[in-house]
């Protein structure tokens, strides 16, 4: 199967809905008034609500939803083929996800931007507040784990990664003050800086892998989960502006730059998908995921569709600078769309491997027990014909032209991609012959992509926590009152980093996927109460559909 018509298909089909259905919602389901006071105006206090640039609030946005779900769900759903993961990527997110985004988003800008557990206790009841609190922050804290887990698998002896996605920090630091202290409203300028600094920054890291630096940005797996750990406590505290939007913001200039040079590449180069439309394992028994299809695909995928998770920033972050109702749509919908695009990308790079070597380098291969299975398994598929043959065909090429020494067992998906991305941009003409860069760009490319959602959940979290330890102690509710934030800040910390320290992806990624469903479930019973509320009764079934 060519990948050239899946891609035009599939953002045909987004578009369309972008136009007609989000238009539908915006206009009769929600009834988006600009005259209709938002709460970064009614509750400004330049910390916290601050009215921001819907371009630059997108940015924030989707730098904060579009974590490790759409890079690496779909390339662990690729064990089932193309077809299950594209369809649920396709439809899922056009009729579930970014409807989901863009009702809670809204709802949380007309209730003071409230976050979810306090919407479904003013909208339904205080105990049901209180529970979905209490499920809400742990379910959050689980998800902050399966992405954290994903960035730690692939920065941990990476001094090119760890040293460009450090150099974002002070970067963003400078933009930040630039646009709100230095040159109050030259967003162009600070773009401009911003753009060129990353370029400078993945250049030089580059420079700094190949040199006597190497050593001081090479750290283990148990040293990145500490200083992610570190910076996520820093970027909960500090004042949006400051740190967490400029550097969302930053990042979505290489996550959007990023995609579209892989769209364009997919165009030119259009790869065939070397993986069938499914495989043998949609009756259970895969290597990377042991269940079915159904409901694992669903699970698997996760973000790429539809995800609980982006309730969170929804009536978290993103509420609190929305500068008009209208923004809103662009905001959630489109901002939901945007990651579908990801997930479909990410599943053709996947799925562009050879089934030898998609399994040769995601298959646990670390114990003796391990390795006898692989082999078993392939000795058992090994004959199953060309389409899914999985005796390893490129991989050696592909370790000798990507620099790494071994692409064997290397699970969680991360190297997965990398590789395909790598393969399909080193097919692109005039610029064979690099796939070494290409594939360290694609690793700190996937580590900045979900740090971003790393640090806006993080204060997520914290305003969560602090609303229900509120109860107890009022100041604690309170987002700007500095000791209830280091306190509520440094126990989210503790338990998403906690969590990464003693777990593994096949562990903490099933827990993710479950969590994040049925945080998303919730989500939309809170969104299907707030239609029935405000008198629209008759259009609930767009939030029911996707239930």
């Amino acid at each position: 199967m060519n990948a050239l018509p899946i891609i035009v298909g599939a953002l045909c089909v987004m578009a369309i809905a972008y136009r007609y259905y989000s238009a539908f919602l915006a206009a009769k389901v929600l009834a988006l008034d600009d005259t209709r006071p938002v709460p970064s105006q009614t509750m400004y206090d330049g910390h916290n609500y601050y009215p921001t640039n819907k371009w630059v609030l997108f940015g924030h946005h989707f730098a904060a939803i579009s974590g490790a779900g759409p890079l690496i769900g779909p390339v662990l759903a690729a064990q089932f083929g193309y077809l299950p993961g594209l369809l649920w990527l396709v439809i899922g997110v056009t009729l579930g996800g970014a409807v989901h985004d863009f009702m809670i988003l809204v709802a949380s800008v007309r209730r003071r931007g409230k976050s979810l557990a306090e919407i479904a206790r003013t909208e339904i009841s205080p105990l049901s507040g209180l529970v979905a609190g209490v499920a809400i922050l742990f379910i959050v804290v689980i998800a902050l784990a399966g992405l954290g887990l994903v960035v730690v698998n692939a920065l941990a002896e990476s001094p090119w990664g760890t040293f460009t996605v450090g150099f974002t920090i002070p970067l963003a630091l400078l933009m930040g003050l630039y646009m709100y202290r230095f040159r109050k409203g030259r967003i162009g300028e600070a773009s401009a800086i911003g753009v060129a600094g990353l370029f400078l920054a993945v250049i030089i890291g580059g420079w700094v892998a190949e040199s006597s630096w190497a050593p001081s940005f090479t750290f283990s797996k148990n040293t990145i989960t500490l200083l992610m750990a570190g910076y996520g406590f820093i970027a909960s505290v500090l004042p949006v502006w400051m740190l967490l939007c400029p550097r969302d913001y930053l990042s979505s200039y290489l996550k959007i730059g990023t995609v579209a040079f892989l769209i364009i590449g997919v165009i030119l180069v259009h790869p065939n998908l070397n993986m069938p439309a499914w495989t043998p394992f949609i009756h259970g028994g895969g290597p990377v995921i042991p269940g079915k299809v159904y409901p694992f695909v669903f699970i698997t995928i996760a973000c790429g569709a539809i995800s609980g998770f982006h309730s969170l920033i929804s009536s978290g972050t993103t509420p609190k600078m929305i500068s008009k109702e209208s923004d809103a749509r662009m905001i959630g919908y489109g901002g939901m769309l945007m990651e579908g695009v990801v997930g479909v990308i990410a599943l053709i790079a996947a799925t562009s491997l050879f089934p030898g070597d998609y399994f040769a380098n995601i298959t646990p291969q670390g114990t003796d027990a391990q390795k006898a299975a692989y082999v078993r398994m392939v000795e058992t598929h090994g004959g199953d014909g060309p389409d899914f043959d999985l005796r390893p065909r490129e991989i050696d090429r592909l370790e000798a032209e990507s620099g790494e020494k071994n692409l064997r067992g290397r699970t969680g998906g991360a190297v997965t991609l990398a590789i395909g991305i790598a393969k399909i941009f080193d097919a692109v003409p005039g610029l064979r012959g690099l796939m070494k860069y290409w594939y360290h760009f694609a690793i700190m490319f996937e580590a900045l992509f979900i740090l971003t959602t790393i640090d806006t959940g993080t204060r997520v979290a914290r305003f969560l926590v602090g609303e229900f330890l509120g109860r107890f102690y009022r100041k604690l509710e309170e987002p700007t009152w500095m000791p209830g934030a280091i306190v509520t800040t440094a126990l989210v910390v503790a338990g998403w980093a906690a969590f990464i320290w003693s777990g593994s992806i096949s562990t903490i990624w099933p827990m993710f996927g479950i969590a994040n469903q049925l945080l998303a479930a919730v989500a939309l019973c809170v969104a299907t109460t707030v239609i029935i509320s405000s008198g629209r009764a008759r259009y609930c079934w767009t939030t029911l559909l996707p239930l």
